[in-house]
């Protein structure tokens, strides 16, 4: 993998201006920040692992619309989608713009030039691929969920122990609305919390076609399953529906469920632990592709009493109080309340502020690379959140009700449940 990056990179801006007295450096203009440029010293070389729609569409295009962010590298197993986002660069850099690129993620997290890495990746990669960045000094910003429990307190431990910023990719807690809703709570604006009902989407309609397909041309089919057990490429997995597919996520309860659920996690000031029990029903597949649950109706109940109701069907939130309610019905939909009084309260400077950042998780990310403070969805808030799916999941496997210790992390006295709570990985892949 050549480099030829288009401008010197933090990294090397400052090692050739220590290195000054020795061999002259001339710096340009551009690069000591004239005409409004950020300095090369103040920006951040991002590398880029994983460029599928998500990828490209939304954190290489968000990157890229941050004057401190620098794209050092792009990473991924389709080829085709590395000339696309090469495509997308260029488009906004000049047509003369450069990088290294390549379909093997480990060249991108071995570069001592690179000090971040954005993956956005299926979600049985997202925390091998992090540990491994974080392993090499460089902070992370990944896509959600985890795969497994066992992985996200893998990844929350690692994070602590290195000192890295890690950023759980989700733009919820910058959206205003469920800021404002997890703010009404925490201050109390419908009494004590006694209820939350939340819905998210449903799974597929149908099963999934499980034919072996050839690979395509220009696709390292073998990395793309990785840790993952081995399996024959199948059309109905690339590039989004592998959702649908236990080997590689947790179904929609894991990946809508890292959005809404992270809001009741905010709102019931429990971003550090969970429930205490959990049951639940729901419907998979039995033959086909595809075999995560695509309908589901869980239960939790939390150590302060309160319960949660999460159903397959829609997207909505819905905070019920001794004294009232918030929600809202409908992704990005207005906040609505039982009351005119609730709906236009205002919180008080000596009342709860929760943390925020209105310009994204990107932005959050890169300011928290600098001031080196952990994002607004850091590794172990992350981790519990997704930890409410896993074991929405584990309990409609069992189809009976589980008593979760959180503290712990383990399902008391259920051996068979505590099986599932990690997963072995292909070779060379384990963790």
């Amino acid at each position: 993998m050549q480099s030829t990056p288009s401008c010197p990179t933090r990294r090397e801006f400052l090692k050739k201006a220590t290195a000054a007295v020795a061999a002259p450096y001339v710096i340009t203009s551009s690069a000591l920040g004239a005409g409004g440029a950020v300095p090369a010293s103040d920006r951040i070389p991002v590398g880029f692992i994983g460029l599928g729609g998500h990828g490209i569409g939304r954190n290489l295009a968000m990157f890229l619309n941050q004057p401190d962010a620098e794209p050092v590298a792009l990473c991924d197993v389709d080829t085709r989608q590395i000339a696309s986002a090469l495509g997308v660069v260029r488009k906004q850099r000049g047509q003369d713009f450069s990088c290294p690129t390549t379909q093997d993620w480990r060249e991108v997290i071995a570069r001592s030039d690179i000090d971040a890495v954005m993956i956005s990746t299926a979600d049985h990669w997202h925390v091998p691929l992090a540990l491994a960045a974080i392993h090499t000094g460089k902070d992370v910003i990944c896509e959600k969920p985890t795969l497994t429990i066992a992985e996200g307190r893998r990844l929350a431990d690692t994070v602590k122990r290195y000192g890295a910023v890690f950023q759980l990719s989700t733009e919820d807690r910058s959206v205003a609305i469920y800021h404002r809703l997890a703010e009404l709570v925490r201050n109390g604006r419908i009494g004590q919390l006694e209820r939350i009902r939340v819905q998210l989407p449903a799974g597929p309609g149908g099963p999934g076609d499980a034919a072996p397909k050839p690979v395509p041309e220009g696709f390292d089919w073998d990395m793309w399953l990785g840790p993952a057990p081995w399996a024959p490429y199948r059309e109905g997995l690339h590039k989004f529906h592998w959702r649908w597919v236990r080997d590689y996520s947790g179904g929609m309860l894991a990946d809508w469920g890292a959005h809404q659920l992270d809001t009741v996690q905010w709102a019931n000031d429990t971003e550090r632990t969970g429930p205490v029990e959990v049951e639940g029903t729901g419907k998979r597949h039995e033959t086909g592709l595809y075999d995560t649950y695509y309908e589901y109706h869980l239960r939790y109940r939390y150590a302060n009493g309160v319960e949660l109701f999460v159903d397959s069907g829609g997207t909505s939130l819905r905070f019920e109080g001794s004294d009232g309610w918030v929600g809202n019905d409908g992704w990005r939909q207005p906040v609505k309340a039982s009351s005119d009084e609730i709906l236009r309260s205002e919180i008080g400077p000596n009342e709860i502020h929760l943390f925020t950042c209105p310009a994204g998780e990107h932005r959050n990310f890169l300011d928290c690379v600098k001031s080196r403070r952990d994002p607004y969805f850091p590794a172990e808030v992350g981790h519990r959140c997704c930890s409410l799916a896993h074991i929405g999941n584990i309990a409609m496997d069992f189809g009976r009700k589980l008593r979760w210790d959180p503290d712990a992390e383990s399902f008391i006295d259920d051996d068979a449940a505590n099986r599932q709570r990690s997963r072995a990985a292909r070779a060379p892949w384990q963790i």
